[in-house]
Protein backbone atom coordinates (compact mmCIF):
# COMPACT_ATOMS: atom_id res chain seq x y z
CA UNK A 1 0.00 0.00 0.00
CA UNK A 2 2.88 2.46 0.94
CA UNK A 3 4.64 1.17 -2.44
CA UNK A 4 1.10 3.00 -4.29
CA UNK A 5 0.68 5.91 -2.53
CA UNK A 6 4.77 6.50 -2.94
CA UNK A 7 4.68 5.70 -6.97
CA UNK A 8 1.17 7.82 -7.18
CA UNK A 9 2.94 10.66 -5.39
CA UNK A 10 6.22 10.30 -8.50
CA UNK A 11 3.99 9.97 -10.93
CA UNK A 12 1.68 13.20 -9.80
CA UNK A 13 4.48 15.49 -9.10
CA UNK A 14 6.06 15.25 -12.64
CA UNK A 15 5.42 18.04 -15.24
CA UNK A 16 3.42 15.89 -18.40
CA UNK A 17 5.47 13.80 -20.86
CA UNK A 18 3.45 14.86 -23.77
CA UNK A 19 5.14 17.03 -26.39
CA UNK A 20 2.44 19.54 -25.68
CA UNK A 21 2.94 19.41 -21.56
CA UNK A 22 -0.51 19.00 -20.69
CA UNK A 23 -3.20 16.98 -20.99
CA UNK A 24 -5.87 16.70 -24.16
CA UNK A 25 -9.00 18.58 -22.98
CA UNK A 26 -11.54 15.45 -23.88
CA UNK A 27 -9.73 13.04 -21.46
CA UNK A 28 -9.05 15.68 -18.82
CA UNK A 29 -12.12 14.98 -16.78
CA UNK A 30 -11.68 11.37 -17.15
CA UNK A 31 -7.90 11.68 -15.70
CA UNK A 32 -8.87 13.77 -13.05
CA UNK A 33 -11.67 12.19 -11.53
CA UNK A 34 -9.26 9.05 -11.41
CA UNK A 35 -6.57 11.17 -9.72
CA UNK A 36 -9.01 12.15 -7.31
CA UNK A 37 -9.49 8.78 -5.97
CA UNK A 38 -7.29 7.09 -3.43
CA UNK A 39 -6.72 3.94 -5.46
CA UNK A 40 -5.85 5.19 -8.70
CA UNK A 41 -3.05 7.07 -10.53
CA UNK A 42 -2.74 7.39 -13.99
CA UNK A 43 0.03 7.36 -16.36
CA UNK A 44 -0.36 8.03 -19.54
CA UNK A 45 -3.51 9.34 -22.11
CA UNK A 46 -4.26 10.20 -24.74
CA UNK A 47 -7.99 11.30 -26.09
CA UNK A 48 -7.86 9.88 -29.48
CA UNK A 49 -5.92 11.80 -32.65
CA UNK A 50 -6.15 11.57 -36.54
CA UNK A 51 -2.56 11.08 -37.75
CA UNK A 52 -0.63 11.32 -41.12
CA UNK A 53 2.51 8.98 -40.17
CA UNK A 54 5.34 8.69 -42.53
CA UNK A 55 7.79 5.71 -41.81
CA UNK A 56 11.03 4.65 -43.99
CA UNK A 57 13.10 7.58 -45.74
CA UNK A 58 10.68 9.94 -44.06
CA UNK A 59 13.00 9.73 -40.41
CA UNK A 60 16.18 11.22 -42.45
CA UNK A 61 13.85 13.60 -44.86
CA UNK A 62 11.96 15.05 -42.58
CA UNK A 63 11.26 19.21 -42.01
CA UNK A 64 12.94 20.19 -38.26
CA UNK A 65 9.14 20.77 -37.39
CA UNK A 66 7.86 17.39 -38.26
CA UNK A 67 6.73 15.13 -35.28
CA UNK A 68 9.27 12.10 -34.73
CA UNK A 69 7.96 8.89 -32.96
CA UNK A 70 9.78 5.49 -32.92
CA UNK A 71 10.98 5.41 -36.66
CA UNK A 72 8.18 7.13 -38.15
CA UNK A 73 7.49 11.56 -38.29
CA UNK A 74 4.11 12.94 -37.84
CA UNK A 75 3.18 15.00 -40.72
CA UNK A 76 0.07 15.80 -39.49
CA UNK A 77 -1.80 15.18 -35.76
CA UNK A 78 -4.81 16.34 -34.81
CA UNK A 79 -7.15 15.12 -31.60
CA UNK A 80 -10.10 16.96 -33.41
CA UNK A 81 -12.03 16.02 -36.73
CA UNK A 82 -9.88 16.95 -39.97
CA UNK A 83 -10.69 18.50 -42.91
CA UNK A 84 -9.70 17.44 -46.58
CA UNK A 85 -7.20 20.80 -47.25
CA UNK A 86 -5.03 20.08 -44.10
CA UNK A 87 -4.45 16.62 -45.29
CA UNK A 88 -3.72 17.46 -48.44
CA UNK A 89 -1.26 20.36 -46.77
CA UNK A 90 0.41 17.62 -44.85
CA UNK A 91 0.75 15.54 -47.98
CA UNK A 92 2.84 17.47 -50.01
CA UNK A 93 5.63 17.36 -47.61
CA UNK A 94 5.92 13.54 -48.26
CA UNK A 95 8.95 11.99 -49.12
CA UNK A 96 8.29 8.03 -47.51
CA UNK A 97 5.17 5.68 -47.53
CA UNK A 98 2.29 7.69 -45.97
CA UNK A 99 -0.62 6.46 -43.47
CA UNK A 100 -3.62 8.07 -42.46
CA UNK A 101 -4.15 7.09 -38.82
CA UNK A 102 -7.17 7.03 -36.32
CA UNK A 103 -6.26 6.39 -32.72
CA UNK A 104 -9.10 6.22 -30.15
CA UNK A 105 -9.20 7.08 -26.82
CA UNK A 106 -6.23 5.04 -24.68
CA UNK A 107 -5.52 5.37 -20.78
CA UNK A 108 -3.43 3.56 -18.47
CA UNK A 109 -4.09 3.57 -14.87
CA UNK A 110 -1.90 2.34 -12.05
CA UNK A 111 -4.23 0.54 -9.34
CA UNK A 112 -3.94 -0.06 -6.20
CA UNK A 113 -5.71 -3.17 -5.71
CA UNK A 114 -6.76 -5.58 -7.84
CA UNK A 115 -10.43 -5.35 -7.12
CA UNK A 116 -9.91 -1.61 -7.97
CA UNK A 117 -8.47 -2.76 -11.81
CA UNK A 118 -11.64 -5.24 -12.06
CA UNK A 119 -14.22 -2.32 -11.37
CA UNK A 120 -12.10 0.23 -13.98
CA UNK A 121 -12.06 -2.98 -16.36
CA UNK A 122 -15.72 -3.35 -16.09
CA UNK A 123 -16.98 0.02 -16.54
CA UNK A 124 -14.24 0.37 -19.66
CA UNK A 125 -15.67 -2.75 -21.27
CA UNK A 126 -19.52 -1.46 -20.51
CA UNK A 127 -18.64 1.91 -22.23
CA UNK A 128 -17.12 0.36 -25.96
CA UNK A 129 -13.30 -0.31 -24.76
CA UNK A 130 -13.38 -3.76 -25.44
CA UNK A 131 -9.55 -4.37 -26.20
CA UNK A 132 -9.10 -3.27 -22.07
CA UNK A 133 -7.20 -5.42 -20.06
CA UNK A 134 -4.90 -5.59 -16.99
CA UNK A 135 -1.44 -6.34 -16.31
CA UNK A 136 0.02 -7.50 -13.02
CA UNK A 137 3.76 -6.85 -12.77
CA UNK A 138 7.06 -7.66 -10.64
CA UNK A 139 6.41 -6.21 -7.21
CA UNK A 140 2.48 -6.23 -7.30
CA UNK A 141 2.32 -3.40 -9.56
CA UNK A 142 -1.00 -3.64 -10.70
CA UNK A 143 -1.94 -2.05 -14.29
CA UNK A 144 -5.52 -1.49 -16.36
CA UNK A 145 -5.38 -0.16 -19.95
CA UNK A 146 -8.49 1.28 -21.65
CA UNK A 147 -8.11 0.60 -25.00
CA UNK A 148 -10.30 0.39 -27.94
CA UNK A 149 -10.41 -1.47 -31.72
CA UNK A 150 -12.04 1.35 -32.81
CA UNK A 151 -8.84 2.01 -35.17
CA UNK A 152 -8.04 3.18 -38.95
CA UNK A 153 -4.78 2.85 -40.68
CA UNK A 154 -4.87 2.97 -44.77
CA UNK A 155 -1.44 3.84 -46.49
CA UNK A 156 -2.09 6.85 -48.73
CA UNK A 157 1.92 7.14 -50.52
CA UNK A 158 4.49 5.07 -51.49
CA UNK A 159 8.12 6.68 -51.47
CA UNK A 160 6.54 9.90 -51.67
CA UNK A 161 3.80 9.30 -54.71
CA UNK A 162 0.34 9.62 -53.63
CA UNK A 163 -1.67 6.23 -54.66
CA UNK A 164 -5.21 6.98 -54.43
CA UNK A 165 -7.22 10.01 -55.19
CA UNK A 166 -8.25 13.01 -53.87
CA UNK A 167 -12.10 11.62 -53.79
CA UNK A 168 -10.99 8.67 -51.89
CA UNK A 169 -9.07 10.85 -49.43
CA UNK A 170 -12.44 12.59 -48.74
CA UNK A 171 -13.51 8.89 -48.26
CA UNK A 172 -11.39 8.16 -45.68
CA UNK A 173 -11.37 11.77 -43.96
CA UNK A 174 -15.23 11.07 -43.20
CA UNK A 175 -14.53 8.14 -42.35
CA UNK A 176 -11.89 8.87 -39.71
CA UNK A 177 -14.22 12.04 -38.31
CA UNK A 178 -16.73 9.68 -37.99
CA UNK A 179 -14.81 7.58 -35.66
CA UNK A 180 -13.86 10.41 -33.49
CA UNK A 181 -17.52 11.31 -33.09
CA UNK A 182 -18.01 7.51 -31.92
CA UNK A 183 -14.68 7.89 -29.87
CA UNK A 184 -16.23 11.26 -27.97
CA UNK A 185 -19.51 9.40 -27.14
CA UNK A 186 -17.00 6.29 -25.48
CA UNK A 187 -15.08 8.89 -23.89
CA UNK A 188 -18.00 11.19 -22.06
CA UNK A 189 -19.90 7.08 -21.42
CA UNK A 190 -16.75 6.07 -19.61
CA UNK A 191 -16.84 9.03 -17.20
CA UNK A 192 -20.32 9.03 -16.47
CA UNK A 193 -20.09 5.37 -15.73
CA UNK A 194 -16.89 5.77 -13.44
CA UNK A 195 -18.19 8.56 -11.49
CA UNK A 196 -21.82 6.60 -11.23
CA UNK A 197 -19.73 3.20 -10.03
CA UNK A 198 -16.94 4.95 -7.97
CA UNK A 199 -19.96 6.09 -6.09
CA UNK A 200 -21.61 3.08 -5.36
CA UNK A 201 -18.23 1.63 -4.60
CA UNK A 202 -17.78 3.98 -1.67
CA UNK A 203 -21.45 3.50 -0.79
CA UNK A 204 -21.02 -0.37 -0.48
CA UNK A 205 -17.47 -0.06 1.60
CA UNK A 206 -19.45 2.58 4.05
CA UNK A 207 -22.55 -0.13 4.28
CA UNK A 208 -20.84 -2.81 6.73
CA UNK A 209 -20.17 -0.14 9.35
CA UNK A 210 -23.75 0.57 9.61
CA UNK A 211 -24.79 -2.90 9.84
CA UNK A 212 -22.57 -3.23 12.35
CA UNK A 213 -24.33 -0.74 14.64
CA UNK A 214 -27.31 -2.25 14.14
CA UNK A 215 -25.95 -5.68 15.50
CA UNK A 216 -24.39 -3.96 17.89
CA UNK A 217 -27.11 -2.40 18.87
CA UNK A 218 -28.99 -5.48 19.04
CA UNK A 219 -26.62 -7.37 21.01
CA UNK A 220 -26.81 -4.55 23.41
CA UNK A 221 -30.52 -5.17 24.06
CA UNK A 222 -30.24 -8.72 24.03
CA UNK A 223 -27.42 -8.45 26.65
CA UNK A 224 -29.31 -6.01 28.79
CA UNK A 225 -32.42 -8.56 28.97
CA UNK A 226 -30.29 -11.42 29.99
CA UNK A 227 -28.76 -9.48 32.83
CA UNK A 228 -32.35 -8.49 34.26
CA UNK A 229 -32.88 -12.36 34.05
CA UNK A 230 -29.84 -13.50 36.00
CA UNK A 231 -30.60 -10.56 38.29
CA UNK A 232 -34.07 -12.40 39.04
CA UNK A 233 -32.94 -15.03 40.97
CA UNK A 234 -31.55 -12.58 43.59
CA UNK A 235 -34.41 -9.96 43.96
CA UNK A 236 -37.98 -10.29 45.14
CA UNK A 237 -41.59 -9.83 43.17
CA UNK A 238 -41.48 -6.25 44.46
CA UNK A 239 -37.77 -5.79 43.57
CA UNK A 240 -38.51 -7.45 39.56
CA UNK A 241 -41.53 -5.40 38.99
CA UNK A 242 -39.69 -1.92 39.69
CA UNK A 243 -36.76 -3.42 37.64
CA UNK A 244 -38.56 -4.11 34.62
CA UNK A 245 -40.57 -0.57 35.07
CA UNK A 246 -38.24 1.79 32.53
CA UNK A 247 -38.58 -1.48 29.71
CA UNK A 248 -40.56 -4.33 30.18
CA UNK A 249 -39.43 -7.68 27.74
CA UNK A 250 -42.21 -7.13 25.12
CA UNK A 251 -40.31 -3.49 24.91
CA UNK A 252 -37.25 -4.88 24.28
CA UNK A 253 -38.57 -7.82 21.78
CA UNK A 254 -40.09 -5.30 19.80
CA UNK A 255 -36.99 -2.95 19.90
CA UNK A 256 -34.53 -6.03 18.44
CA UNK A 257 -36.94 -6.88 16.20
CA UNK A 258 -37.51 -3.53 14.43
CA UNK A 259 -33.99 -3.26 14.62
CA UNK A 260 -33.15 -6.83 12.61
CA UNK A 261 -35.94 -5.39 10.09
CA UNK A 262 -34.13 -2.04 9.71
Amino acid sequence: MAAFWQRKAQRLARADGSRKGALDERAAPVVQLLNGRAQFCTTSSCSGRIVLAQGGAAVSAAAPSAIQKKNCTWLMVTHEMCIKDDVMTALEKATGDVVLKFEPFVLHVLCQELQDAQLLHSVAIDSGFRNSGITVGRGGKIMMAVRSTHCLEVPLSHKGKLMVSEEYIEFLIHAANRKMEENTRRIDRLYKSLELALGTAVSANTSPSDETDKNRSVYFHRRKRKTIQEQNVHTSPKDHNEELEPEDDTEINLEIFAEIMI
